[in-house]
């Protein structure tokens, strides 16, 4: 079964099953894909709480959880920190949330109380306050997510759509669970750099890393900034640049003002970006490799046929599950065929376990870690095809499941739709 050439590009090389796919459309409208936070104490984000939470605990974090609307995790940090009057780095978080999307998650401000926030709402964003605690949101406190999807469009029959997640879930109930690739999200779905930005950071290549971020363009993107970064890409003036690029590409815009004033600082130029946002690129290189561990090893059959070296339990159900390494500069390789494997990729990588440690930038430097191959799917529930009213002669199909931590729901979705184009499907 063909796998996109988009898919491939992120390390993403194979299907854990070989059901066809119902085809289909995610995220026509946002409402059509939301995500709730759960974190490792049962409190669930809600995006319509349902009622007005009272004001609990003590600390010097307020809890808060953070709706939003069709806006990137980043920009919508960056908005509150304004609306707020403080710097961002008050405000944490425990994981990334779509995009494009409708989600809930939990986060904490250091120094700040609820009358002071006053009210934070607009059409893409909202705030409002849990109580206290005297720790703040970081991701070993987050659990999973919750997820409730409608995929829109299906051009196939009631009944074969039916057959095919039927079977298809089948499969990867066989499986043990989703594989657990990182998703199209990790690494940009129009745009997928972010990873190599990362490994031009891990071979020192600063210059190449600010150029791939800013300058390099992708069909998929919005016309207007695939014109823009051109134009960069062809004359390397980052002062001009500074004055044709949109407001929207508020990160870009901020690097460029540092290279228009020190064109040859591009290291620098990084320093200008969120420290999150740099982490965000070793560990979408990180997350690339480890895709293509995965890859090769499904392909291979391992997954069915033997154990890997590492397993990891996950305190959900107290099982062992199949785990690969994230690339480190302390994570082992594994042993045997699959360490032939992982060997190999490196090397064609050309990239060393050393290269996670990151002299000029070291606040970004990875000592990896461990990953499970295959992913548990809890709570699954799918509603039976029905009429789209949106899409004349087609049908829909919701489901609704939750993931652990780190795990994504395009990655178990796409081996329900197959789709021939991510990008078009609303991936």
């Amino acid at each position: 079964m063909n796998v996109p050439e988009l898919e491939k590009e992120i390390g993403i090389e194979v299907y854990a099953t070989k059901t066809l796919g119902i085809g289909g459309r995610l995220r026509q409208f946002v409402e059509d894909f939301t995500v709730e936070e759960i974190l490792t104490n049962g409190s669930t984000a809600k995006i319509e709480p349902d009622n007005i939470p009272h004001i609990t605990g003590f600390g010097r974090y307020l809890i808060c959880v953070l709706v939003k609307r069709n806006i990137d995790t980043f920009q919508a940090l960056q908005a509150v920190a304004n609306k707020l009057g403080i710097a961002d780095d008050r405000i944490h978080i425990g994981g990334i949330k779509d995009a494009r999307a409708s989600t809930a998650q939990h986060v904490s401000i250091s120094r700040m109380l609820p009358e002071q926030m006053g009210e934070i709402e607009t059409p893409k964003l909202r705030l409002y306050p849990l109580g206290f605690s005297n720790e703040k949101i970081h991701s070993d406190l987050l659990f999973g997510n919750k997820f409730r999807i409608t995929i829109r469009a299906i051009e196939q029959f009631e009944s074969d759509v039916a057959k095919r997640i039927e079977s298809a879930s089948n499969e990867l109930v066989t499986l043990g669970g989703c594989p657990n690739f990182f998703g199209h999200q990790r690494f940009g779905t129009t745009r997928p750099i972010t990873h190599i930005v990362g490994k031009h950071i891990l071979l020192g290549e600063w210059e190449e890393a600010a150029l791939t971020f800013l300058a390099k363009p992708s069909i998929f993107e919005h016309p207007r900034s695939r014109q823009v970064r051109q134009q960069l890409w062809d004359t390397r003036n980052f002062k001009d640049a500074l004055r044709y690029f949109p407001p929207r590409l508020t990160f870009e815009r901020s690097m460029l003002s540092h290279l228009a004033m020190r064109s040859g600082d591009f290291t620098g130029a990084f320093h200008r970006l969120p420290k999150k946002l740099c982490q965000l690129f070793v560990q979408a290189y990180q997350s690339y490799l480890f895709n293509r561990f995965l890859s090769e090893n499904i392909r291979r059959g391992f997954l069915h046929e033997s154990p890997t070296d590492y397993t990891y339990k996950l305190n959900l159900d107290n099982r062992e599950y199949p785990a690969l390494p994230l690339v480190g500069y302390q994570q082992a390789l594994s042993n045997g065929k699959q360490g032939e494997i992982e060997k190999k990729i490196l090397e064609d990588e050309e990239v060393q376990l050393s290269s996670f440690k990151i002299p000029l930038m070291p606040e970004i430097s990875s000592r990896g870690k461990l990953r499970t191959a295959v992913t548990p799917v809890k709570d699954l529930k799918i509603d039976a095809s029905v009429e789209d009213e949106a899409n004349t002669d087609k049908r829909k199909v919701s489901l609704s499941f939750a993931l652990i931590k780190g795990s994504y729901a395009t990655v178990l979705l796409r081996e329900f739709m197959k789709p021939e184009n991510p990008v078009e499907a609303g991936y």
